[in-house]
């Protein structure tokens, strides 16, 4: 299946293949801000499943690359060995309450990990299981609306 990046297993991701990719998505955003002549200060990630994964990694290991992030069914994909700064940061994490991928503890673990780092942290729960609901859609664009401009 394709990924942004190698797992061992569900829910068990290859540490250093994460590492790298992580490393070549964060040179990938700096150069295309400079390319196309983008505002940091409005690069967010959404992404779905390992694609929120991977932007979880970026958060945690390039923190300010981005400005926020919205994150559909994502999970803590490894423990920091260092504390990470992230004052203010927007995140909005949605969740599905029967989800079969992502356990309800690993969630919760992000959303604390996140909260601690400084984030600003909105975490919902749809009545749904790993796939992506009308509702989470309509939850975040609302989130992205408020977001100061």
């Amino acid at each position: 299946m394709p990924r942004y990046f190698r797992r061992l297993a569900e829910g068990e991701f290859d540490q250093a293949d994460l590492a790298l990719r992580t490393e070549e998505l964060a040179r990938f955003v700096g150069t295309a801000a400079e390319l196309y002549g983008l505002d940091r200060s409005g690069i967010l990630a959404v992404g779905f499943s390992n694609g929120a994964n991977i932007a979880v990694s970026l958060l945690l290991r390039r923190p300010g690359l981005l400005a926020g992030a919205v994150l559909f069914r994502a999970m803590l994909p490894f423990e920091p060995e260092r504390p990470v700064a992230l004052p203010a940061t927007p995140v909005w994490l949605g969740a599905g309450r029967h989800d079969p991928t992502v356990p309800r503890e690993n969630i919760e673990r992000l959303a604390r990990l996140l909260r601690v780092a400084g984030a600003r942290v909105t975490l919902e729960w749809q009545d749904a299981g790993h796939q992506l609901t009308p509702e989470d859609v309509d939850s975040a664009t609302r989130w992205l609306a408020a977001l100061p401009a």
